[in-house]
């Protein structure tokens, strides 16, 4: 491994602008980068649909041993705001930007450790087999690209997505179904100074519900939150209406399913009590997973960190990323910590030290794949 060459095309990397939707011009440095290194491009169409500014990319590196199951990595390669005109600064092994933007090591620095690993594994030698890398566009506004991705187009059965934060050992094994749900309640207006009691108060039966809805964290491996609440037209008419906007996850979808039953439960028995109505729709965002130590990706996993001397430490996130497109879409795969810290804020940062052993242990994962 090459540290100075890490680092350096983690530079040009973050210097090329690409928050969501704009992706176009990191896709090409990629497809140019990757031609150089001879291998071999594959590229959808998906930006039709999508309008990202580029499509999935899949490029795959021929390994020497045929009888090793093939293997993939993806990362993604949109940053959240404000990432424009990134500029690094290095002190003390330290990587973060002047302070203005965003650093961006979301997900380039996966994106650079798979670079220097596929170099390293070229000029070592080092006998793999197939490997796929995936470059989904889109992820921080909804999982759109890996969403949009034809999963025939990657060989391998199971991989790792190099996309979460904290030091390099930690690894994502689940995350949670997420539900968005909206009710619309309905009252009936009237005078509030001189006839309220023909009024029917949208406000009355939300205060009823409430009492009986759950909200913050319920378990561990599941939250619900109510993040809007929106009403009303003048301080001196009963509220007729308002709009509820919240959302549930679980990594146990049958908890998830619940709790929006006895939210319905609940408004249901405030109209009752009140009068008035509510519709609620519900929409499923994001299908959780939950893979078990005896899955192959686990067991190649904790004998990759074992030879690396690191400590495995499972993590169940309250979060998306492309991991959850995978599983949904029939590939086992888990998300790795890589080492950045406080993302998308200005303050991120990641050390040159884990980026290298990340890279370490994408080249122990590839060559132990099998």
């Amino acid at each position: 491994m090459d540290t100075k060459r890490l680092v350096k095309t983690f530079i040009e990397l973050v210097q090329i602008d690409s928050e969501s939707g704009n992706e176009g011009k990191i896709h090409e440095y990629l497809k140019n980068k990757f031609m150089k290194l001879g291998l071999e491009i594959v590229e959808d169409n998906s930006k039709e649909d999508t309008g990202l500014g580029s499509n999935n990319l899949i490029v795959r590196l021929h390994g020497k041993d045929r009888n090793k199951l093939p293997l993939f990595f993806s990362c993604h390669t949109d940053t959240v705001s404000p990432g424009k005109g990134i500029e690094v600064i290095e002190e003390s092994g330290i990587l973060s930007s002047k302070g203005e933007t965003i650093l961006g090591a979301d997900d380039k620095a996966g994106i650079a450790i798979i670079i220097e690993a596929i170099e390293t594994i070229q000029e070592l030698g080092i006998t793999t087999g197939d490997l796929e890398f995936v470059f989904s566009p889109g992820e921080e506004i909804g999982l759109i690209g890996a969403s949009a991705l034809d999963m025939q187009l990657i060989n391998a059965k199971s991989g790792y997505v190099l996309d979460s934060g904290g030091e390099v050992g930690r690894v994502t094994i689940a995350s949670p179904t997420l539900f968005m749900y909206e009710i619309q309640v309905k009252g009936q207006s009237a005078h509030s100074g001189i006839e309220p009691e023909k009024g029917i108060s949208a406000v009355s039966i939300l205060s009823e519900a409430l009492q009986k809805i759950e909200i913050g964290r319920i378990d561990e491996m599941t939250t619900a939150n109510i993040g809007t609440i929106n009403g009303g037209n003048a301080t001196n008419i009963v509220m007729d209406s308002l709009v509820l906007k919240g959302e549930v996850r679980s990594v146990l979808p049958e908890v998830a399913e619940q709790l929006l039953k006895e939210i319905e439960e609940a408004f249901s028995a405030a109209v009752q009590k009140y009068g008035g109505s509510f519709e609620m729709t519900v929409e499923k965002m994001a299908t959780g997973y939950n893979i078990p130590d005896e899955a192959v990706i686990m067991k190649r996993l904790d004998k990759a960190m074992h030879k690396q001397d690191l400590s495995l430490i499972k993590e169940i996130s309250g979060g998306g990323s492309d991991a959850n497109i995978f599983n949904e879409k029939g590939k086992e795969v888990v998300n790795l910590s890589i080492g950045y810290e406080k993302i998308h804020t200005t303050e991120e940062y990641i050390a040159v030290a884990e980026m290298e052993k990340a890279v370490k242990l994408v080249i122990e994962l590839a060559e132990m794949a099998s």
